[in-house]
């Protein structure tokens, strides 16, 4: 019996169903804007093939970890993300995953959303 058959597909994309709370539990607590950036990163990433439910758990950890420590600093989601957010969460999730196929959909879904926070990011005067 295969991994995907003993945890079921969903564990192996987000990993152990306490961890994954817990890492939504931290998103939650994120400033606004800073959540919709995740969580649109989250989405992303969601189309990348997963080695194993640990190590997605371990993406999604510093993921949130990444933003917690940014919304601390007071760092801009651009200077997180950089021009292109694209790129930015292919590089991320390389470290992570053996890559995946993600629709042009997603991939303007992700652009929008991070354009939306940080224009949140902006009209709250850069406070996050």
């Amino acid at each position: 019996m295969s991994d995907v058959e003993k945890g079921g597909f969903i564990s192996k994309v987000i990993g152990p169903k306490k961890r994954w709370r817990a890492y939504k539990a931290r998103v939650k607590e994120l400033p606004e804007n800073r959540r919709t950036a995740v969580e649109a990163i989250e989405r992303y990433l969601m189309h990348f093939v997963p080695t194993d439910g640990d190590s997605n758990a371990a993406m999604f950890e510093d993921l949130a970890d990444l933003f917690e420590q940014a919304a601390a600093d007071g760092t801009p989601i651009r200077e997180i993300v950089g021009e292109d957010p694209v790129e930015f969460v292919d590089t991320f999730a390389e470290n992570y995953s053996e890559g995946g196929y993600v629709p042009a959909r997603a991939r303007k879904q992700l652009v929008e959303a991070l354009a939306r926070a940080e224009e949140a990011e902006d009209t709250a005067g850069g406070k996050a």
